[in-house]
Formats: structure tokens, sequence, C-alpha cells
């Protein structure tokens, strides 16, 4: 059996990062709804190592064979995590660049699962005014669970958006798995496949 391709975008700066953190969470919850039954491949990307590649092709319309590489993995993926600091009440400018040097057509039909890390949970709101109107123009299937992980969410107990952050991300990448696992059946024509059938996946 093909082994399905999922990949991870972080748009964390720092090292140790905990944007890269929740990707790397997410990934995990994600491949343990998929296996045993469907072998995974996971695979994250950091932006930040990009940063250059990323501003040249802004500037000069292509891609280095790094950047290129990296755009292929995305676009070629069978899901999607995208996760980014808040900055300023929206997603990262490096995070946003990323995804303008992508054909506005690449993403069409892919599953895909946002998330977003801040200081504060007064930014949690971001996933939902700028991340998923963002993926949604770029005609992706957004998984209905967007996690957002406060400082205050990496501790014990209830988080910032009324549960443990544990909890959301095992539901996110629940929801995730099945997306994936739908468009998987159909032959992988994912942009086919009504998004009615899509959410009904999710109960599966």
């Amino acid at each position: 059996m093909t082994a399905m391709k999922l990949v991870a975008v972080s748009a964390g700066l720092g090292k140790p990062s905990s944007t890269r953190l929740l990707a790397d969470r997410l990934s995990e919850a994600t491949r343990k709804q998929l296996e045993p039954d469907q072998p995974v491949e996971t695979r994250v990307i950091e932006l930040r190592d990009l940063a250059r590649d990323i501003a040249n092709n802004m500037v000069t319309g292509f891609p280095s064979p790094a950047l290129s590489e990296a755009i292929e993995a995305v676009t070629g993926a069978d899901g999607v995590i995208a996760v980014t600091p808040i900055f300023t009440a929206s997603y990262s400018g490096l995070f946003k660049s990323f995804f303008d040097v992508i054909d506005h057509t690449a993403l069409a039909g892919k599953p895909v699962l946002v998330g977003a890390t801040g200081g504060t949970a007064r930014h949690s709101l971001a996933l939902e005014h700028a991340l998923r109107p963002m993926f949604a123009y770029l005609r992706a299937v957004v998984a209905p669970t967007a996690v957002y992980a406060a400082s205050e969410d990496w501790g014990t107990g209830t988080g910032s958006q009324g549960d443990d952050l544990a909890t959301r991300v095992t539901r996110a990448g629940g929801e995730l798995a099945g997306l994936m696992r739908h468009g998987r059946t159909t032959g992988g024509v994912a942009e086919a496949v009504p998004f009615e059938e899509r959410l009904a996946a999710l109960r599966l």
C-alpha cells in the first residue's frame, strides 16, 4: 500500500519554537489516526530556513532549488498542516509569503489543518478571520477544528479555548485524517468530492 504523505509547514522563527512543537503534535495526532491501517510519511518544513529563498522568489519570480522542493512537497501531499505564530492579530509575513509563491490553484481540494501559536488567547480568533479565509480562497478543504496554543495552554488543565490542548490536537488530527482518507479512497481526485461528503467523512 502506498504511504500517504503528510506535510506540516511551520513558520516559527525561534529554535526551539512553540510553533514547531504544535506542528509536531498535530502531525503525530494525524499519523496515529491513520496508522496502522494506512502507512504515513510525515515531514515538517521549517520556513525560517527558507526565508531568504522566499524573499528572492517574491522579487524575481524564480524559486531556488530548496524552495522549489519544499513547494513540491506541500502541493504533492495528501494532507497539509499549516502552523504560524500570530503577530499583530494575524499570520506572520513569512507564513503568508510562502503560500503567496505557491500557484493559487495548487492547493485546490487539498485537506488542510490550520494552527497557530501566540502569547495570549486574545489572538486565537486570527485562525478564523485570517488563516481559514486564506485557505478557503485557495480552495483547500480546511478541517473544522483549528488549533490555537497560547503560552498558558502548554501547561496542564483547561486552556484558553475551554478544553486542554491535547484534546484539541487529537480532535483536529482525527478530522484531518478523515479528510485525507476520504480523498485517497476517491483516487486522489479531491476536487471532485462534494464538500458535504468530505464533512460526512469526519463522522466515519
